[in-house]
């Protein structure tokens, strides 16, 4: 099964940064973020130090790569079947069902981008990340659009449509992740497309 490392950077000349990308997600799932040296990443991945920071310029730069990564894989993923919805409702369900389909698909990667995030943000990669999140939930904008001139939303500033419509799952997820519930995510797909849905709607 293709990896997302292998989407993100495909070709036989891209191994060694894909080696070094899953060693380093690896140690900071091991290890965590803090703890993880690239000493350690440079010993376990059987790299020189030299190629990481070729590749990365550094910690920080290695660190938001993985989660660039994962981001652009869950967009991938979330893009077609959003945009192959018949209705707004459909959209949102599909959202939903899809990103909790990723986050149990790639529990390790999720739980990485739960822990990163802060650190991205406040680091020289968060134009990138900024980026990513407005095409993230670009494709639903012209159904919110739609939605909102049929009366079937209200209207709202787009980033609080971003914390309804996914922020119930995430929180969930984040639990799962963390051991503190046992119920798989995608379990639950309906209840929480549902609630995503009666959040944002009028009636």
């Amino acid at each position: 099964m293709e990896s997302v490392f292998e989407r993100a950077e495909p070709g036989a000349r891209k191994a060694s940064k894909r080696r070094i990308l899953s060693t380093a997600l690896a140690c900071f799932d091991e290890l965590g973020l803090e703890a993880t040296t690239i000493d350690t990443i440079r010993q376990r991945s059987e790299s020189s130090i030299g190629t990481i920071y070729h590749h990365f310029g550094n910690k920080e730069g290695l660190v938001a790569a993985i989660f660039l990564a994962a981001l652009d894989d869950q967009q991938a993923r979330m893009a077609p079947v959003i945009e192959c919805a018949e209705d707004l409702h459909g959209a949102i369900v599909a959202m939903v069902n899809t990103y909790l389909a990723w986050v149990t698909e790639q529990p390790v990667l999720a739980r990485f981008m739960f822990q990163a995030r802060s650190q991205v943000a406040a680091s020289n990669f968060k134009s990138d990340l900024d980026k990513r999140n407005k095409q993230r939930y670009g494709s639903l904008l012209a159904y919110l659009t739609d939605g909102v001139a049929k009366g079937e939303i209200r209207e709202l500033p787009r980033e609080v449509y971003a914390s309804l419509l996914i922020g119930q799952s995430e929180n969930y997820c984040r639990a799962w992740l963390s051991g503190r519930v046992k119920g798989v995510p995608t379990d639950y797909a309906q209840v929480f497309a549902e609630a995503a849905w009666r959040s944002v709607a009028c009636s």
